[in-house]
This record gives structure tokens, sequence and C-alpha cells, in this order.
């Protein structure tokens, strides 16, 4: 690909790594997407989002946090473990392949968010922006910045968040950690 971007290849690789985990023959395979680009050996954390075609209705999320390997390896982790081990959904079929878009975002490194009260959180945290990491005790939960767009409001963005994290909806109350982080986000055209 010659004048490829970031986006494009990262959506690729993703894309070949779902093929190559359902045994379908895509083109290119992750480590020809991998070979001329030594940028993907730098370490990153990366969340890859599977989206049906027409509903736009999600059909699996995987991602990680905090970089603990090359974003290569990342995306190619996350993007099979979307399709075939996110706990919400059974393994995707050969015959969903064409029929889900993908989307990859790039995390930055989660940075703690001091506030005194919810006001004082409400009024720190930017709505489609901040991606935010919620927890409290050994419960943990978070939600990128897309997540905003379908959760518009503080109020029912963190009771989401609570819930997700398995806590009561009302969690911000007893004044959880909180980290927020920006992603970079590339989608399938």
């Amino acid at each position: 690909m010659l004048d490829e971007t970031k986006g494009e290849v990262l959506v690729t690789l993703a894309r070949a790594a779902i093929a190559e985990a359902l045994g379908i023959p895509y083109g290119v395979t992750t480590q020809e997407i991998h070979r001329a680009r030594p940028w993907l050996d730098e370490p990153g954390a990366a969340f890859v989002t599977l989206n049906r075609r027409g509903d736009h209705s999600l059909r699996g999320c995987i991602g990680s946090i905090v970089a603990h390997r090359s974003l290569f390896e990342d995306v190619v982790h996350n993007a099979k473990s979307a399709a075939l081990h996110d706990p919400r959904f059974a393994p995707m079929r050969p015959d969903e392949f064409d029929k889900v878009n993908i989307e990859v975002s790039v995390l930055t490194p989660p940075q703690k968010l001091p506030y005194r009260d919810a006001a004082d959180l409400k009024a720190k945290l930017k709505p489609g922006r901040d991606g935010v990491i919620l927890r409290l005790g050994s419960a943990q939960a978070t939600f990128l910045p897309q997540v905003w767009e379908e959760l518009p409001t503080f109020e029912a963005f963190m009771g989401h968040l609570c819930l997700k994290a398995g806590l009561p909806s009302d969690c911000v109350a007893h004044h959880p950690e909180i980290y927020t982080y920006r992603v970079e986000k590339f989608e399938e055209r």
C-alpha cells in the first residue's frame, strides 16, 4: 500500500487476524503486514470493536487498557479475541466475516483524575474525548470515548460504567478511582 495511513494498516491488520483465526483466505497475512512496518513493534494498547453492518450493533469488543506488548501483537490478539472470545457473544462464524465493520482504537496511557465529589468529577470529564476507567475495590470497568455517543450524559455514562463493573449504578457516590485516556479511532470505510 503506497501512501497508506496508520488507520488503514491497523484496520487491515485486525481483519487479517480475524480471517486467519477463522481460516478464511484474505489476500494478505498479519506477518506480511507486519514485515514492512517497524512502527508496529512499538508498545501499544488497542481495543478492537466489531459492529454488525446495517444496524451497527455491537458484535464484539476486546482491548488492552495499558500497553504491555507491541501494537502489532495487541491488535492481532484483541481482534481474534473480539471475534471469538468476547463472553457476551457466540464465537464469530466464517459467514459473518463480511458482515462486520472493524474499528481499532489506540489508547494513550491512562492518567489518574483527582476529584472531590461527583459534581467535581462531572465538571472535569470531557464527554466524547475522555475514555474512563473506574476502579472501586476489586471491581473495574472502562468505557471508550465512543460510548459517550450512546450515553451522552454524565449520569447515564457513569451509571452504566458502574453497572459494567458489577457495582450499583450510583457507585460514584463511593468515590472510586477514576483514570482517563484518549484514543485515536480508526474505522473501516
